[in-house]
């Protein structure tokens, strides 16, 4: 056996394939570590099955910590909750996320303190290329929510969108575009409807 590496330790696939999601690569479903994602996915759902079913506050928050390999402080989430995985989410302090909630987060997703999540909000960085030939690939787009901010019952949070600090975006919001700092959003798609 020779002792030079093979030419592939040196192709771009070497790259971690969550960072290389975080980083907005699109990755094609033909690419070699795609078996990683649905690893880590069903790795999160045993975790998630043990969170979803507790009705201890404190187990809840520690399984969290688990999901997210950091510790989480100050937050209240009622279960159900879905995530697909738990290695690109920050959870600030004094977060409330309330029943069967959705993060899609191979994109990234940063909530920043004092936020507010309703029920059935879906947090969802990913997509797919709209060329047919590579649909069935991802593309990660990163979602921020800052403080303060209020995200209604049923609301949808696409990738790419950072809402701003004091923001509220109302019930059943479809969000495709940031939200500025201090206003109100609603609708689908939503738009701007009042300064706070």
């Amino acid at each position: 056996m020779s002792d030079t590496k093979p030419i592939s330790d040196s192709t771009p696939f070497q790259k971690d394939i969550f960072d290389r999601l975080l980083a907005g690569e699109t990755i094609l479903p033909n690419d070699p570590q795609m078996g990683r994602l649905r690893e880590e996915a069903f790795a999160v759902k045993v975790l998630l099955n043990q969170m979803n079913s507790s009705s201890n506050p404190e187990d809840i928050v520690q399984i969290l910590s688990r999901i997210l390999n950091k510790e989480v402080q100050d937050v209240a989430v009622f279960t159900p909750i879905y995530i697909n995985s738990g290695k690109h989410i920050s959870i600030g302090k004094n977060v409330f996320v309330n029943f069967d909630c959705t993060f899609l987060a191979l994109g990234g997703i940063t909530i920043e303190d004092e936020v507010l999540i309703g029920p059935k909000v879906s947090l969802i960085t990913e997509s797919h290329p709209l060329n047919p030939k590579e649909r069935k690939g991802l593309i990660g787009k990163p979602i921020l929510i800052k403080k303060n901010a209020w995200i209604g019952a049923n609301a949808t949070i696409l990738p790419g969108v950072t809402i701003g600090e004091n923001a509220v975006v109302a019930a059943g919001a479809v969000v495709s575009k940031n939200v500025p700092d201090n206003t109100v959003v609603g609708g689908v798609p939503a738009k701007f409807l009042k300064t706070i």
